[in-house]
């Protein structure tokens, strides 16, 4: 299928289409991120909280959330003409985690969201990615009323290793969201290069 847009005379551009996974704990932004920065309306998979989740749905600091992503999002930004980016936000809570793995196949890579309020919310997502060689980029969603630390002292607290990105941004914010998967796709080509010049030598 071609998506690309084509100039009087010139074929039309068949883009090359990734793969990315918006990832994080309940409650962080994965969601409004795929929807802030989506050129298409984005496809949602959120229920209503119940009180039979209650026990096991921790909303200390997301008291305001009243519905949770139960299979994924999914969403779809253009980046260049040749260079479309399919984006598949995780469900947050430890049930829906039998997921991830089949949308973790094909992955060119990740994006951890963090809030630093529950910075350890974003633990088992890092894990996740590094057990299985998805490199990621760590994004502290910079929420209003949150303390804002330096991105040294989070990668510190989440004990990264220095060639895992992390950046600041605005899961809200389209601009903010784009530039987080660009960093992505820059990551994930860098990552790429160094096992090939591994494989190599």
């Amino acid at each position: 299928m071609i998506f690309g847009r084509s100039e009087r005379g010139k074929p039309p551009v068949e883009p090359v289409t990734l793969k990315i996974l918006v990832a994080g704990g309940f409650g962080v932004g994965k969601t409004t991120l795929v929807g802030a920065v989506s050129e298409i309306r984005p496809l949602r998979t959120e229920e209503v909280l119940t009180e039979a989740g209650r026990p096991v749905d921790d909303t200390r600091g997301v008291e305001g959330k009243h519905t949770t992503t139960v299979a994924m999002d999914f969403g779809r930004i253009t980046l260049r003409e040749d260079l479309v980016l399919y984006l598949f936000g995780t469900p947050g809570q430890d049930r829906f985690w039998f997921l991830w793995d089949e949308l973790a196949t094909g992955a060119l890579g990740a994006v951890v969201l963090a809030d630093t309020r529950r910075l350890e919310d974003c633990f088992a997502a890092v894990d996740y990615f590094e057990r299985r060689s998805i490199p990621f980029v760590v994004a502290v969603n910079c929420f209003e009323g949150a303390a804002r630390y330096p991105a040294e002292d989070v990668r510190r607290a989440l004990d990264l290793g220095h060639g895992v990105p992390v950046v600041l941004g605005d899961a809200r914010e389209r601009e903010s969201a784009k530039e987080v998967l660009i960093e992505v796709v820059r990551h994930a080509g860098a990552y790429s290069a160094a096992r090939r010049e591994r494989v190599v030598t």
